[in-house]
């Protein structure tokens, strides 16, 4: 990139695919590409078969329950869409709340703002802590009796603070709230188990976990999804349909309608496949050293401030920062001259921003494939920023 080897740091935007995944994709593609549950012919029977498997990989993967517990999307983002507008809109009453985390992803935020518009609820924050976390006396004000759903994300995509959720879940369904978690950043990083966190919903996204673009994944509670309406309509979500009636397929079809993305959910299974090639605790520990790394390299560089916790502990592999005097896009811009990628900007999270007086951040964000290595070019490279803006230093 730029005459010089690619350093990829943008892992929490989204990741590369491994060629075990590539190769499934277009094996599927050359061999098997028909439509799902449509066809009593061999391709057809073959892509179904496929698109099945998926989603059976999926439960297994995030320890669901029953694969039918298991709904494929197009991204995290129309998940939690499809939770706010079926269950959001039609469970959610007038004198309401629902509480999110003030770090929240726009897409776990957004949709909820609309239904507490449509439904006349109120929306509350969960603010943090000087070193980012929650604070567990301000949790058991905000989130009450009249808390009828919490958001949150696992892991901030910004600040990398992973959040107690077990322990919030436990406490929310103490007060009859419903949660909503956003995992699209930590199922990369942390083995899921939905079952042990007992989430009530569950989202991800394919291609943060090195599968294709365009795949994602909804969990929910069977008793749930079956009382939710459908979010789509369509082909293939309908049971029967006349002239003035329809009755819904069964979850998960009942959510799923028209052609889905069956090459992706293929793709997705060769992920997990991968994912499972290689020791989550081995990962785990490579990454965790990388960001230990990081944030003391980080620390010595004049004028730069880390936003998130400063240790390793309870934080993932996710950092953001700014550097007195630069623009982030400056930032990015510079470093890119040098072949790293990194992010610049909101991240999705402005209310996040202008609760940490940061109008933009830049971001790194490792993966198993990145090396201290390459943290120490990001480094160098880091250092002579304030230089290229004409501050000397």
């Amino acid at each position: 990139m730029n005459g010089k080897p690619l350093i990829y740091f943008d892992n929490a935007a989204t990741t590369h695919t491994p060629l075990e995944v590539l190769d499934a994709v277009r094996d599927y593609k050359e061999r098997f590409n028909a439509n799902p549950h449509r066809g009593a012919h061999y391709l057809g029977i073959q892509a179904t078969e496929l698109y099945e498997q998926a989603r059976e990989k999926v439960a297994k993967f995030i320890n669901a329950p029953s694969p039918q517990e298991v709904i494929f999307v197009k991204n995290a983002t129309e998940a939690l869409n499809l939770v706010a507008y079926s269950y959001g809109l039609s469970q959610i009453n007038a004198g309401d709340d629902i509480v999110l985390c003030i770090s929240e992803h726009h897409s776990n935020l957004v949709p909820w703002q609309r239904v507490a518009k449509l439904k006349g609820a109120t929306l509350r924050y969960l603010y943090l802590t000087e070193d980012y976390t929650l604070d567990w006396e301000e949790v058991r004000e905000v989130i009450t009796t009249k808390t009828a759903l919490v958001g949150i994300a696992q892991m901030s995509n910004v600040l990398g603070t992973i959040y107690p959720i077990r322990e919030l879940v436990a406490y929310a369904h103490q007060q009859g709230a419903v949660v909503v978690v956003d995992g699209a950043q930590s199922v990369p990083h942390l083995k899921t188990d939905v079952q042990e966190l007992e989430a009530d919903f569950f989202v991800f996204s394919g291609h943060k976990v090195f599968a294709p673009m365009g795949i994602g994944v909804l969990y929910g509670r069977r008793e749930l999804l079956e009382s939710m309406p459908p979010f789509l309509m369509g082909g293939e979500m309908v049971e029967y349909v006349q002239e003035q009636e329809t009755t819904f397929n069964e979850i998960p079809y009942k959510f799923e309608a028209g052609t889905p993305n069956v090459e992706g959910a293929v793709g997705l299974a060769a992920s997990i496949d991968f994912l499972a090639s290689v020791s989550w605790e081995a990962m785990q520990e490579h990454e965790d050293k990388l960001t230990r790394y990081a944030l003391e390299r980080l620390q010595e560089i004049p004028h730069l401030t880390i936003y998130g916790p400063q240790s390793g502990t309870e934080r993932g592999p996710v950092m953001a920062f700014t550097i007195d005097g630069c623009h982030p896009h400056d930032v990015a811009t510079i470093v890119d001259q040098d072949g790293i990628a990194i992010r610049a900007g909101h991240h999705c999270a402005q209310p996040l921003m202008h609760y940490l007086k940061a109008p933009a951040t830049s971001r790194i964000s490792f993966s198993l494939y990145n090396t201290k290595d390459e943290i120490d070019v990001l480094i160098n490279s880091l250092q002579g920023v304030r230089g290229w803006l004409g501050y000397g230093s």
